[in-house]
């Protein structure tokens, strides 16, 4: 059987081996059932039915025909290393780097770093929209997670706090 589309093909395959993986990794925990879940029970379900639509998305990929087979073009390791790269200070500014003397900077600060150096992944930069979403990034998170599910998360510098 010949693949007509590349990129739904490999999608596919990616969905359904995350999807196996979580659900393998969710059956070391207690499932139990639907009136009462127990821990493993939302992963198990959630990659359950990722795995189900990547197999639909690969099984479309080869029977469906498309114009120029889809081909799955080059990387683009520009966007991949800020992105990556903004995960990794996000985690640093959150919660410091005690082996090399970095104290936590916060959630607010790491918000705003994670979107400063996200947004260089794109092709357009605009420095006065990033930091307006950042604003609304850091205000949103700190009522869904100060405020509404009272997490104890470093807000602000410790520098700021005291």
């Amino acid at each position: 059987m010949r693949i007509k589309s590349q990129k739904d093909f490999f999608a596919g395959l990616m969905f359904s081996v995350v999807g196996v993986g979580f659900a393998i990794g969710a059956s070391t925990y207690s499932i139990g059932e639907g009136a009462r879940m127990g821990p493993g029970y939302f992963p198990l379900m959630l990659g359950i039915v990722l795995a189900f639509l990547g197999a639909v998305l690969v099984f479309e990929s080869l029977v469906v025909e498309t114009e120029d087979g889809e081909k799955v073009g080059k990387w683009a390791w520009k966007p991949l290393g800020y992105i990556v790269g903004a995960n990794l200070v996000f985690g640093v500014l959150l919660a410091g780097l005690p082996s090399v003397g970095l104290p936590a900077m916060g959630m607010v600060a790491g918000i705003y770093g994670l979107t400063l150096i996200s947004s260089l992944a794109g092709d357009e930069f605009n420095l006065k929209e990033v930091l307006v979403l950042a604003t609304i990034l850091s205000a949103g998170s700190y009522v869904a997670f100060i405020w509404l599910l009272k997490l104890q998360f470093q807000v602000w510098p410790s520098f700021i706090t005291g």
